[in-house]
């Protein structure tokens, strides 16, 4: 059973509350727009780190970090970008890597709009946890914490902030 963390678009802020946050989490996956190194280095401080760059993130950020993610969390296949759009709306790259070997899961961050969905099609499960950050027009910073218990996620929870 693993613990996740899930955030995008920090664009250079670490809330105040983060690390209280993901204190119980065994990891945090990042789904791009660090914005910094410095970012990148205070959530590698709380916890091992996953991630993908975002548009705006740094050609540092960009080697760590690659554009597209596919890892196995105990019996989860997930998938992870930054630009990757949702259930209906994928973007063609992620469309072509759906339709060879569909995840269980797929992040993506970049809208700063908080999506959790079930894809029908695909039956998978889509994230996007909006924006932990404070640049862009979304009004609340939101994380996403989950449960990865072999092939299930349970217990999703969205933890929000206003903006201001």
């Amino acid at each position: 059973m693993k613990r996740i963390g899930i955030l995008s678009d920090t664009h250079t802020y670490v809330h105040p509350e983060m690390e209280r946050i993901f204190s119980d989490c065994d990891e945090i996956w990042h789904a791009g727009d660090f914005g910094n190194m410095e970012t990148v280095a205070a959530l590698k401080a709380m916890k091992p780190l996953r991630g993908v760059h975002g548009n705006v993130d740094s050609q540092e950020i960009r080697i760590e970090f690659p554009r597209i993610l596919r890892f196995n969390c105990e019996d989860v296949d997930v998938l992870m970008t930054h630009i990757g759009g949702y259930p209906g709306k994928y973007q063609s790259d992620i469309m072509d890597i759906m339709k060879v070997r569909t995840p269980d899961l797929f992040i993506s961050g970049h809208s700063h709009i908080l999506k959790v969905m079930p894809d029908k099609r695909f039956n998978l499960l889509h994230i996007n946890p909006g924006a932990a950050g404070k640049q862009g027009l979304h009004h609340k910073i939101t994380f996403v914490r989950f449960v990865i218990d072999g092939k299930h996620i349970k217990d999703l929870e969205v933890v929000e902030f206003d903006k201001f």
